[in-house]
């Protein structure tokens, strides 16, 4: 599959420190942003989700005595947001 082109805007100052990493290091400045990109998705892939925190802090099914799809039937949410 052929590699896809974006184009990204950034500061001066951010592009000047860009270039002096990369000369540094002797790699190209494309080289260091696919690098980041690629960890960022990473770290963010890894991370868990809101559902995942709330259901590890107990609070997923922490109301008692009703219905146990009252968070994702249309039934029981008729009439709410001006619908």
């Amino acid at each position: 599959m052929k590699d896809q082109r974006i184009t990204v805007r950034v500061s001066p100052e951010m592009r000047r420190r860009l270039k002096a990493v990369a000369n540094r290091g002797g790699r190209r400045e494309s080289d260091l942003i696919r690098e980041a990109v690629e960890q960022r998705i990473a770290a963010d892939e890894l991370s868990p989700t809101a559902y995942e925190y709330a259901k590890k802090a107990g609070l997923i099914g922490a109301v008692k005595g009703t219905v146990r799809d009252l968070s994702t039937n249309p039934k029981y949410v008729d009439g709410f947001g001006g619908s």
